[in-house]
């Protein structure tokens, strides 16, 4: 017997380096599906696109933005008082609108058998771009 789906959503997180420019590159997903109990991220800097899109802008401090957001997703204390939440309050703590280089983008929905699995071929898919 096939397993049953569950509702799930996801955002994907964008580097905007300069907001009075409007330019933005993916560089990760959230996702979290509560009937399953599952809160996860996946990140990638591409350093070669935000050096065109903004030359002055220092990629280790964009990766070290990026690179927090799993392990806030993972409850790593190491990661600040936000890491403490509920799995639920973090997912909306990290999609809210922000006016950070990195930002989310609308939450969207859909279910899913294996959020894990589905975390990477949204992640493949939207921002590695390969289908």
């Amino acid at each position: 017997m096939p397993a049953s789906r569950s509702p799930f959503e996801y955002a994907i997180l964008r580097v905007i380096p300069r907001e009075d420019r409007g330019e933005a590159f993916n560089a990760g997903i959230v996702l979290q599906s509560r009937a399953r109990r599952y809160l996860g991220a996946k990140v990638e800097l591409d350093a070669n696109v935000l050096r065109v899109l903004a030359p002055g802008c220092d990629p280790l401090i964009v990766r070290d933005q990026l690179e927090t957001i799993p392990r806030i997703c993972a409850g790593d204390p190491g990661s600040g008082p936000i890491a403490a939440l509920s799995r639920p309050e973090r997912f909306h703590w990290l999609v809210s609108p922000s006016s950070t280089v990195v930002q989310p983008s609308a939450v969207h929905t859909g279910l899913t058998d294996d959020p894990g699995a589905t975390l990477e071929h949204l992640f493949v898919t939207l921002v590695r771009g390969r289908v």
